[in-house]
């Protein structure tokens, strides 16, 4: 007898899976994924359509049940169901007909401003600037925003209000995790703030309700970076973790209080698990492009055919020969928060080939780690001694081991690398009503894990991590034409203030 199950759904930026974990050993019994299509309107956006991540949600739940069915598995026993979902992707829907109003919105590029109440940069990153040029832009969208028909949300509100019964009352709420990846959210209050939709001019009967990310609402839910940091048991302030998905993002417990960062790092709620709990803060790093570049050089370039295809190449030369690849393909994300970067490969010979191309593109991913791990110790005055690490690209052991070099200091992998579909889990299997699980290092006392700890010395490490930088410089300021920007004129403080955020060229 397994007892009970918990499963997440794990909806992330290029793909949607379901899981479904033993309660009791964390072990990962079934699960299924669907990718998800991308399209690129225009350079630095990116879309994808609701209708086709909702329905991939059915199809990953139908296939997993199967699958555990043929292995005479009850699917009842499944208490709980959690969700887990990219954070920023914005969209807006008709509560009376059910449709979205448009595509979800993923696009990049940015300014400084507000960021003592939101802990954020002003940056077309976060939902407030793409939901306001939503309302600017898309008739049906100002048509349903002026007929109170509209309902604002990101991926999780979005999946939860269609899986509570849509249009015929369906819960429209979402978590502090994600709440606080919009710009309108006080991470302070924990509350929805009139000043910051005043000052976005974003009506405030749109937004979801804000719940805690451990209590039932008909779904928990996480945001997916603070999934992954429950998943990983970083309870403790100072424990941090980094996940190696289609960007990256390393985030670092800082307990009770939100710091401020003054080293180009985002302050962010990492959750509060339960209704009556306190919320727990985070610093984060985000890069936008670690597994993506894989499919850049896989889909774009054509010099891969897989993704484990790259680690052969990368792995047959052992070095990049002095290639440096800086992968801003949208701009630089954190540290530098620079949208006029590009991406660029230097220090080529006539004897750089695929496989040095191939072994710098693991590289970079390494080295903008290394960047926000530097300004994470910079802000917490208290250095990391290892890095616990997840996701999809860790099974790339070459990778990890690139990593624990140019970090100098051990990365710790766990034997199961969905942690952040098993944060979800977890939170969902905790909350009161269900508590199958107690968030306790006991819940996990059978996941092991594997060390990979530096194999180089720290003068090699450095001087290729300076090279990096090196690099990094001459990528910047390289977009040097003026885009469409969006104009902002708030009272705040009684002052009539402006601002504006490049988005790109207008439709």
């Amino acid at each position: 007898m397994l007892g009970p199950l918990v499963a997440a759904i794990d909806q992330g930026t290029s793909s949607t899976r379901f899981l479904v974990f033993n309660a009791k050993t964390a072990e990962l019994l079934s699960h299924h994924q669907v990718e998800i299509k991308q399209s690129f309107p225009k350079e630095g956006w990116v879309e994808e359509d609701p209708k086709e991540i909702l329905q991939s949600v059915f199809e990953c739940m139908e296939r997993t049940c199967e699958k555990l069915t043929q292995l005479n598995i009850d699917i009842s026993n499944i208490k709980a169901i959690g969700v887990t979902n990219q954070r920023e992707t914005t969209l807006v829907w008709d509560k009376e007909t059910g449709e979205p109003l448009y595509n979800a919105i993923d696009f990049w590029l940015n300014k400084n401003h507000l960021k003592h109440k939101t802990g954020l940069p002003i940056s077309t990153y976060f939902s407030a600037v793409k939901l306001r040029w939503l309302m600017d832009n898309v008739d049906e969208v100002h048509e349903a925003v002026v007929s109170h028909r509209a309902m604002f949300g990101t991926v999780d509100s979005w999946l939860i209000w269609c899986l509570t019964g849509g249009k015929s009352g369906g819960v429209h709420c979402t978590d502090v995790t994600n709440a606080s990846r919009t710009m309108l959210f006080n991470i302070h209050t924990l509350e929805w703030d009139p000043e910051l939709c005043k000052y976005f001019g974003i009506p405030m009967e749109i937004l979801p309700r804000v719940r805690s990310s451990s209590e039932i609402y008909g779904l928990m839910c996480l945001g997916d970076q603070s999934a992954a940091l429950v998943g990983q048991m970083c309870f403790q302030d100072g424990q941090a973790k980094n996940t190696y998905g289609t960007g990256c993002f390393l985030l670092r417990n800082t307990g009770a209080k939100p710091v401020m960062s003054d080293h180009g790092l985002l302050t962010t709620v990492a959750y509060k698990l339960g209704r009556d709990k306190p919320a727990c803060y985070a610093l984060e790093g985000s890069v936008a492009i670690a597994g993506a570049v894989v499919r850049w050089l896989q889909d774009n370039l054509g010099i891969i055919g897989s993704s484990e295809e790259l680690e052969k190449l990368a792995a047959s030369v052992g070095t990049s020969y002095g290639c440096y690849f800086v992968p801003a393909f949208s701009g630089l994300y954190a540290p530098y928060w620079e949208p006029s970067a590009r991406g660029i490969i230097c220090g080529l010979t006539q004897f750089t080939n695929k496989s040095h191309v191939a072994f710098a593109a693991l590289e970079a991913v390494c080295f903008q780690t290394r960047e926000i791990l530097d300004a994470m110790n910079q802000d917490s005055g208290i250095p990391l001694t290892q890095l616990q690490v997840d996701g999809g690209m860790t099974s790339n052991r070459l990778l990890m081991q690139l990593q624990a070099d140019i970090l100098c200091i051990p990365v710790v992998k766990p034997s199961m690398p969905e942690t952040t579909a098993l944060g979800a889990a977890m939170a969902a299997g905790a909350a009161e009503g269900v508590s199958v699980w107690s968030l306790s290092p006991e819940d996990l006392s059978e996941v092991t894990s594997e060390k990979f700890e530096p194999q180089i010395n720290p003068e090699e490490s450095e001087f290729r991590y300076a090279r990096w930088k090196k690099a990094v410089q001459k990528s910047m300021n390289w977009e040097t034409t003026e885009p469409t920007a969006l104009f902002f004129f708030r009272t705040l403080n009684k002052k009539l203030e402006c601002f504006t955020v490049n988005v790109g060229p207008k439709y």
